[in-house]
C-alpha cells in the first residue's frame, strides 16, 4: 500500500508557541520553532515541509512580513498549508491571506509556549492538520477547539480564547 496522502507545508512566523523564558526574571524569546517536534511527540505520518519565515511574536509582524508569508503561500507547491503564528495578530494575517485560491490554509498558535506541559499548542497543530486535509480551499483559523473561517473569528483576550463574530 503506498502512501498518496498530499505534502503538506507548514510555515512558522513566530508567536507564543515558539517562546520561551530562561527565567522568571527574563524575557522571552522567540527560538527555534517547536513545530518538528511536536509532529515527532503526534507521531504524524502525514508529507511535511517544515520552512521557518521568521521568529516574531505576531505585533511585531509588519504589512512587509504579511507579504512575505502571502507570496510563500502563494507560490509554494503545496496546496495544503499550514501556519504557525502569533495569537494577537492572526486574524489581521488570515484576512491578507483571502485571495489566494486553490490553497486550503490553516492558521494556529497557542496561547501558551509549547514548551510549557499544559500548552494548548499540539491540540491547535493537529487541528490544523486535519482542517487542511478535509476542508475545502480557503483559509480557516484553529483555535480553542473550533475550526473557524477567516473573517468570522476573533480573539477574546478576556475569555483566553477565539470566538465566532
Amino acid at each position: 500500500m503506498t502512501d498518496k496522502a498530499q505534502p503538506i507545508l507548514i510555515l512558522t512566523t513566530g508567536g507564543t508557541i515558539d517562546k520561551q523564558y530562561f527565567d522568571a526574571l527574563s524575557a522571552y524569546q522567540i527560538s527555534d520553532t517547536t513545530i518538528g517536534r511536536l509532529l515527532q511527540v503526534g507521531r504524524v505520518t502525514a508529507p511535511v515541509r517544515i520552512v521557518e519565515l521568521m521568529r516574531k511574536d505576531s505585533l511585531e509582524l509588519t504589512d512587509e512580513d504579511r507579504t512575505i508569508i502571502h507570496d510563500t503561500v502563494q507560490q509554494a507547491p503545496e496546496t495544503l498549508i499550514v501556519i504557525a503564528h502569533g495569537t494577537d495578530t492572526m486574524t489581521v494575517t488570515a484576512q491578507a491571506l483571502s485571495d489566494i485560491e486553490g490553497k486550503t490554509i490553516a492558521l494556529m498558535g497557542a496561547l501558551a509556549p509549547a514548551r510549557f506541559a499544559e500548552s494548548d499548542a499540539a491540540f491547535n497543530l493537529g487541528m490544523a492538520m486535519a482542517t487542511v486535509q478535509t476542508a475545502g480551499p480557503g483559509v480557516y483559523i484553529t483555535m480553542s477547539g473550533h475550526v473557524f473561517r477567516a473573517g468570522e473569528v476573533a480573539k477574546d483576550r478576556e475569555a483566553g480564547a477565539f470566538v465566532h463574530l
